[in-house]
């Protein structure tokens, strides 16, 4: 049991070193009857993979970037991490190298889709700064 709390634990810090607030928010809105994703979530994700050495937190946020815009319909999964992105000190910059540099392999259509969604993030980021 220990253990389990130990991951929970670590995958909540993690979740809140990238997300902030806004993590929180998900793992919230999970409660009542699908609180075991929020668990999963906290304990595989965040507190298994995202703590793994290997990669820093800007590598892992880039390539869940360029996961999420190649499966397509992600929208709200993708627009989560691209608020992570910056939180963690990813440019707006870095993120729009990181979506041209998926339109050879995964097309125009889904590199746009993810676009826009940028772009109003992008927006909503100056807008309340």
């Amino acid at each position: 049991m220990s253990e389990e709390k130990s991951r929970y634990q670590s995958g909540l810090e993690k979740l809140k070193e990238i997300d902030g607030q806004a993590g929180e928010n998900v793992i919230e809105a999970l409660a009542g009857m699908t609180e075991d994703i929020g668990k999963y979530i906290l304990e595989f994700a965040f507190g298994d993979i995202y703590n793994r050495k290997g990669l820093d937190i800007k590598q892992r946020e880039l390539i869940t970037l360029a996961s999420l815009l190649s499966q397509g319909d992600t929208g709200s999964q993708l627009e989560v991490h691209l608020k992570a992105s910056l939180n963690v000190g990813i440019t707006k910059e870095e993120i729009v190298e990181t979506l041209i540099q998926c339109i050879p392999y995964v097309g125009f259509p889904r590199v746009l889709n993810a676009t826009f969604i940028t772009k109003k993030i992008f927006l909503n980021n100056e807008t309340s700064k």
